[in-house]
């Protein structure tokens, strides 16, 4: 294949499941070597685009090849040339074989010769610090692990194109970090082209190139500067992914229609003032452990949150967040430590403290086959409400959240974010002072979580509502007065944003944030001198404890080595560097 031909190349793809359009015409070409991202939320078409890729799904109508293979004609000569890992933590894996036997399992598969073998191992297990637990078994490795064991598996026979379907969902701030790492050395030096799906608007700056999407459709091609050139008119902050994929959504008339969730007014309050207001904690936990077998899925968690909070859990998939919040909201019992929720004790007191607390699950939660107005008059039934104070609450609820529209559809034919705003809706039917969320906007689109983030300020800071959220998205942590960083269910750390970012630069130092137009090729440069680097979009950020001697350091090796010049500032420390260096930095690493 010439150097100038795609290595990957789509036209007019599309996808049709039954009545639904899963991919709509779709257009792109990526040549090799480049990192390609997909960006956009749950459904908006990534997943079914790697599977056309990958030869495990045929499409609709269009064409693809792959390494100059037509996909559609031969599908096997394709899955020889790539390597493959599906969407989810380490799906591709089996929980009884240990690390080595997974490579030696999947070399076997690929046809890889012993001596080759021998090479790739090394090479894998030095690049993705798994090396320590080469004899561990799968089921007794980290999320973060698993999936760099999966990224290992599809690579050891060193394919030309690598496809990775959402790699970092749910993962440790840490182990996204070595993914990129890893992506960006095979990139480099291997020239592997990498097309790579992800629902992460801060990591879509560190590909390439990147193709929008949403609702199976292509909103916008180009390099991550090239997207952001059209709105540096308008905006006077630095731009981000998120800025550009909302100007996107709201140019096509989503962000201006007449459901969209306004704030409440004097005359449409969503929420009477919380009675918790006053010295008592609204939530006071002490010593709170949840174990199941020999699993310790919360261990020995203590806090308090204080009326009006919002309290985030901060911290990746399988960290304890979802069975604190469980047992907060009385749905699991503690099997050790003690909390008290609105005065209530969770532990003798759990019908009580349901009753009280509003409480939005992981899993949507409501039923697809009634409409917006039939969930709601469903849920105030349960909560007791019944007369006029539940015509008064649908309708105040219904105005706030921007349902007035959706009243007459169906749940399950309603958009991910109008879904999510109806669980909302109904967790806040009966006044709770206390509002429970886990993981709220996991999968919606960009608008949508600035939409949700809206309704969640003005319930605490308009109304007083005492509200306790989950995420693993780092940037939504910012919205909350304080964090508790979970990891491996233990509370590694505790206070506002401003707080830990002082605490972790205390301990790591301060940031240096260098920007160049070849930050590929200045990775390379930085990381003998600064191993601990990490990226931020297409930005490195160097920490140091003397940024005047580091500054013209960093600035002399990039001029010396022909990368510079470079643009380098101090910057605040980003979130899920905090996190990785409060953890310990090195104790996610096998």
């Amino acid at each position: 294949m010439s150097a100038d031909h795609p290595v990957i190349d789509v036209a007019g793809l599309s996808r049709r499941y039954r009545r639904v359009e899963a991919i709509r015409d779709v257009t792109f070409a990526v040549p090799r070597g480049e990192v390609f991202g997909l960006l956009g939320p749950d459904g908006a078409g990534k997943s079914s685009i790697i599977q056309i890729l990958a030869g495990v799904l045929l499409p609709s109508a269009g064409r693809a090849a792959v390494a100059g293979i037509d996909v559609l004609r031969n599908p096997e000569g394709v899955k020889a040339r790539i390597g493959y890992m599906p969407q989810g933590l380490g799906l591709n894996l089996y929980d009884d074989l240990t690390v080595d036997e997974h490579l030696q399992f999947f070399a076997e598969l690929r046809g890889v010769s012993a001596e080759q073998f021998r090479d790739h191992r090394a090479t894998l297990l030095d690049i993705t610090r798994l090396a320590p637990a080469a004899d561990r078994l799968a089921r007794h490795l980290s999320g973060g692990m698993r999936q760099k064991l999966g990224l290992s598996c599809a690579l050891i026979h060193l394919p030309d194109v690598l496809l990775l379907d959402e790699p970092t969902a749910g993962v440790d701030p840490l182990s996204r970090q070595d993914f990129w790492h890893i992506i960006n050395r095979l990139s480099r030096e291997r020239q592997i082209t990498v097309l790579l799906a992800t629902p992460y608007l801060d990591e879509a700056e560190r590909c390439h190139r990147l193709a929008l999407m949403h609702c199976g459709r292509l909103l916008a091609l180009g390099s991550p500067d090239e997207l952001k050139a059209g709105l540096r008119r308008d905006y006077a902050t630095p731009i981000s992914m998120e800025d550009v994929f909302v100007s996107l959504l709201e140019a096509e008339g989503n962000g201006a229609r007449p459901g969209s969730p306004r704030p409440p007014d004097a005359a449409v309050t969503l929420q009477a003032v919380a009675s918790q207001r006053g010295d008592a904690a609204a939530i006071a936990a002490e010593g709170l452990t949840k174990r199941f077998g020999g699993l310790t899925a919360v261990n020995g968690v203590s806090f308090t949150v204080d009326p009006g909070e919002i309290f985030g859990f901060l911290g990746p998939n399988g960290a304890g967040k979802t069975t604190a919040i469980k047992m907060l909201t009385g749905l699991l019992r503690p099997t050790a430590g003690t909390a008290r929720v609105a005065g209530y004790d969770v532990s003798r007191q759990a019908a009580q403290i349901k009753r009280t607390i509003g409480y939005m699950s992981q899993r949507f939660s409501l039923y697809p086959d009634l409409t917006v107005a039939e969930n709601l008059t469903l849920f105030a039934r349960i909560y007791g409400l019944g007369g006029q104070r539940k015509r008064s609450r649908e309708e105040i609820v219904i105005a706030a959240a921007g349902l007035g529209e959706w009243q007459g559809v169906l749940a399950h034919d309603l958009p991910l974010g109008v879904r999510q705003r109806l669980a909302l809706a109904g967790a806040l039917l009966h006044e709770p002072p206390v509002l429970f969320l886990d993981e709220p906007t996991s999968g919606v689109d960009p608008m949508a979580r600035r939409r949700f983030w809206e309704l969640i300020g003005g319930l605490s800071r308009d109304q007083g509502v005492t509200i306790v959220v989950s995420t693993h998205y780092m940037d939504e942590a910012e919205y909350c007065d304080r964090l508790a960083l979970v990891h491996r269910g233990a509370l590694v750390a505790l206070g506002s944003p401003a707080a830990l970012r002082q605490r972790a630069a205390e301990q790591r130092g301060v940031v240096l944030e260098v920007a160049t137009p070849r930050f590929r090729e200045a990775i390379g440069r930085l990381e003998p001198h600064y191993p601990d680097l990490s990226l931020a979009g297409s930005r490195i950020h160097v920490f140091t404890h003397d940024p005047a001697t580091d500054r013209q350091r960093i600035d002399r090796v990039l001029r010396d080595d022909g990368v510079g010049p470079a643009t380098i500032r101090e910057v605040p420390m980003a979130l899920d560097d905090v996190f990785a260096t409060l953890i310990g930095g090195g104790g996610l690493r096998p």
